[in-house]
């Protein structure tokens, strides 16, 4: 963390685009290694599994899961889809900004196309028309099967993939990090941008049916700091980014060991004093109107007469010109008249809600004198403008009324009374002009974290500060336990295991064997691990999967699995979620007549293996 009681810039980083990457041979030969995809909801991370130590180890593509489509320019070039890294910056884009995920679950996957897309092209996927490389993906904790199925069908009958393996980030990320002495039992708490899990381990392998979910994670927290300095700095409302929240909770804020602790710390001001961070905002030092010269003053009340000056001769030509054609009309309802043309005449005169001749006469007379005048007035523009402006409105060119003409009379009649005081008040002249209004502009300009600091990430552990009625962490944890006996409930405290990009808050792994200490029995033992590297110990741990198991059948879903038994079917791994195959309620039998067409609606919409 860095020193406390300083001021910190904000960085402010603009995302580069990702550049297209040239494969390495080994990816292809002697055959298609797999990909592996981190399909995470705040950031995407893929990359290639391959034993060639001349291939990376690592993702070579990190990007946020964003997507957004600006609108075509006005010369008639189309509409552009941004992916990623591609946006440059999220702020300008904000109110297009769209995500393929809601709650960790894909749901929009014509986005997840997209994002796909940008993948294959940057990693220089060459195959034509296909992908023919078998695939790692990650996917949520009790994934539904209808987002599943909809991901097999894009990922199969779009890109036309060999085979796809389906896998838990937080398990891929318990696989990577367990060592030779780790039981195989674990308690899993993984905390992301949308959600928090509590996940179970019972021998190696998921227990899906006492994983619970907290629907609060870093995005929940940007949010919130967000609104809470809006509100502590109103003057600051259009600079307070959520960017720029994102950047203080990774590197300003911590969780508290005890947070009623903490916060009467926080009551001292000498702690307040060592511990504030100070985040400069962006400010220029120039103020208008204060720091500027005679001169530039001066130039300043003719820029803003030449621009007066220009919009009111835009103004005349506009109304001389509607004038002018209004003109032409009339001219040639008259022409009608003198021509004997009655009828055009008198609808011309309806048109025009007129009642006669005469009216007409008038009314072309009226128009001709405006137009005359008008193009008098264009002729005399320059000059007639200068005089009104500086005669009429002063006081609002002048910026500066101390240092004005108009204000001399009123400098010399208080000189003419100063010898009246000079007695009473001998050394009021001196101390009025030497003092002088200290305003430090950079200061004003400073977001001042205080318990911000340690209020917003408590949300983890307490969500009502922000109205939620779920339960946080630690009662999360004790609820899972207590649907175990206690020999299970042992067994699995002995590896609590944290991971997940929003469990790097300093402090959160004391919090953690903090509020173990309080709900587990006297004299009982528990032990909690962080991963090594929570953001990327998935995709680490899914290229360790891949790498040991692309030769093997288990875990891999093929084409011809696909087409038998459809999008939703899972085959299980180590890392994956448990396969809940659907089950369709049994339909009464049926007369031999509506049998028949029976069988021909679930060969069109049923599972291929029922017609075998």
């Amino acid at each position: 963390m860095a020193a406390a009681g300083l001021v910190f810039p904000f960085r402010d980083a603009r995302w580069l685009p990702d550049p297209v990457l040239e494969p390495r041979p080994a990816v292809r030969t002697p055959q298609p290694v797999p990909l592996v995809i981190d399909n995470g909801s705040f950031q995407a991370r893929a990359g290639w599994a391959c034993p060639d130590p001349e291939v990376p180890g690592e993702p070579l593509l990190r990007f946020r899961s964003l997507a957004a489509r600006s609108r075509g320019a006005r010369g008639g070039a189309g509409a552009e889809t941004q992916v990623g890294n591609d946006l440059g910056s999220p702020e300008p884009l904000r109110w297009l900004l769209r995500s393929p995920f809601d709650r960790n679950v894909p749901v929009q996957l014509e986005l997840q196309e997209l994002l796909f897309d940008h993948i294959f092209q940057r990693l220089g996927v060459s195959s034509q028309g296909c992908v023919d490389h078998p695939i790692v993906l990650t996917e949520a904790v009790c994934n539904p099967l209808y987002s599943r199925q909809m991901m097999s069908e894009l990922l199969f009958e779009c890109y036309q993939v060999p085979k796809v393996s389906y896998g838990v980030d937080s398990m891929y990320s318990f696989h990577h990090n367990r060592r030779q002495d780790w039981p195989c039992n674990s308690l899993i708490v993984s905390s992301g941008y949308q959600c928090t899990h509590v996940l179970p381990v019972l021998e190696g392998r998921l227990d899906a049916k006492n994983c619970k979910r907290i629907n609060l994670g870093g995005c929940q927290a940007a949010v919130y700091l967000q609104r809470l300095l809006q509100l502590k700095y109103p003057g600051h409302f259009a600079a307070i980014t959520l960017s720029r929240m994102e950047e203080i909770l990774h590197e300003h804020s911590y969780i508290a060991e005890d947070y009623l602790e903490e916060l009467q710390k926080w009551r001292s001001p000498e702690y307040y004093e060592s511990n504030v961070h100070k985040m400069q905002l962006p400010f220029s030092s120039k103020l208008l109107g204060s720091t500027l010269t005679s001169e530039e003053k001066q130039e300043r009340r003719q820029q803003q007469l030449r621009r007066l000056q220009e919009l009111n001769a835009r103004r005349r030509e506009e109304k001389l010109q509607l004038d002018q054609e209004r003109l032409d009309r009339l001219l040639y309802v008259q022409e009608l008249l003198e021509d004997g043309q009655m009828d055009q005449f008198h609808k011309a005169l309806v048109e025009l809600n007129m009642d006669s001749a005469e009216e007409l006469q008038s009314y072309i007379h009226k128009l001709s004198l405006a137009i005359e005048q008008t193009k008098q007035k264009i002729l005399q523009a320059e000059v007639s403008i200068e005089v009104d402006v500086v005669d009429s409105k002063p006081e609002t060119l002048d910026l500066d009324p101390l240092g004005s003409e108009q204000s001399l009379e009123d400098v010399e009649s208080i000189h003419e009374f100063e010898p009246l005081f000079a007695e009473e008040q001998p050394e009021v002249e001196k101390p009025v002009t030497t003092v002088e209004p200290v305003f430090n502009l950079a200061e004003y300009h400073q977001l001042f974290l205080g318990t911000e600091r340690i209020r917003v990430p408590e949300i983890l552990f307490q969500p009502s500060l922000i109205g939620e009625e779920q339960a946080g962490i630690a009662e999360t944890m004790q609820y899972v336990l207590d649907r175990y006996p206690k020999e299970q409930q042992a067994l699995l405290v002995q590896n609590v295991f944290l991971t997940g990009g929003n469990t790097m808050y300093p402090g959160l792994k004391a919090r953690i064997q903090k509020e173990l200490l309080e709900m587990r029995p006297f004299q009982s033992s528990f032990q909690v691990h962080l991963a090594s590297n929570p953001i990327l110990d998935a995709w680490y741990g899914a290229r360790d999967w891949a790498l040991e198991y692309v030769n093997h059948e288990e875990g891999w879903i093929t084409r011809k699995d696909y087409e038998e038994k459809g999008g939703e079917y899972l085959k299980e791994h180590c890392a994956s979620n448990v396969c809940v195959p659907i089950r369709l309620p049994k339909q009464a039998p049926r007369t031999t007549e509506a049998l028949a067409p029976t069988k021909v609606l679930a060969a069109s919409v049923g599972n291929p293996c029922d017609l075998a």
